[in-house]
């Protein structure tokens, strides 16, 4: 005769268990979500504008140039 209870093995399976394994991939993807868009915002915010640098243009190079 067969009996109807479930191995303690075969119910911790992650491959039999689909609501456990749901709600793993679940906070596995929230996890991988949140590390992409804060290592995106770290690495704009690392290379953030600094400012319009003082850039030394030539005298013979501008709209009116000015010859020796």
């Amino acid at each position: 005769m067969q009996q109807n209870t479930i191995d303690s093995t075969e119910k911790n399976d992650f491959g039999r268990n689909w609501v456990s394994s749901s709600r793993f991939l679940f906070h596995i993807q929230l996890f991988a979500f949140l590390a992409f868009v804060l290592g995106g915002c770290y690495g704009l915010y690392s290379m953030h504008y600094q400012g319009k640098p003082k850039v030394e243009v030539p005298e013979s190079t501008q709209y009116t140039p000015k010859y020796k």
